[in-house]
């Protein structure tokens, strides 16, 4: 049983940068992945970068590969999604996710690996 609370969206300019948090709260013993998601209006869920809770192993999906990293910090239950060069194609509600227990193996890609989600926070690219 896991909670899951993200925080930092917000209004930014091409090129800026924002950093998103997930605080997460509850049993986290058996947590295997960390994900982030995003959708835009109309679109499907897809998947944006995940990292394994037990040796940080870290996984990106190619349209943000080298301007977005995820991270974690166990001593403050803690995931981040620290986010540069942002593009306008990158206005989506940001979603994180847990996998808890056995759910397929790292970096579990689909949106039915994933037990637990936030509320999801809002992000908006201006050209």
């Amino acid at each position: 049983q896991v909670q899951l609370v993200e925080s930092g969206g917000g209004l930014v300019q091409a090129g800026g940068s924002l950093r998103l948090s997930c605080a997460i709260s509850g049993r986290t013993f058996s947590i295997y992945t960390m994900g982030w998601f995003r959708q835009a209006p109309g679109k499907e869920r897809e998947f944006v970068a995940a990292v394994k809770w037990s040796d940080g192993s870290t996984y990106y999906a190619d349209s943000v590969k080298g301007r977005f990293t995820i991270s974690r910090d166990n001593a403050k239950n803690t995931v981040y999604l620290q986010m540069n060069s942002l593009k306008p194609e990158d206005t989506a509600v940001y979603f994180c996710a847990a996998t808890w227990g056995y759910a397929g193996w790292f970096p579990n890609l689909r949106v039915n690996d994933y037990q637990y989600w936030g509320q999801g926070t809002q992000v908006t690219v201006s050209s």
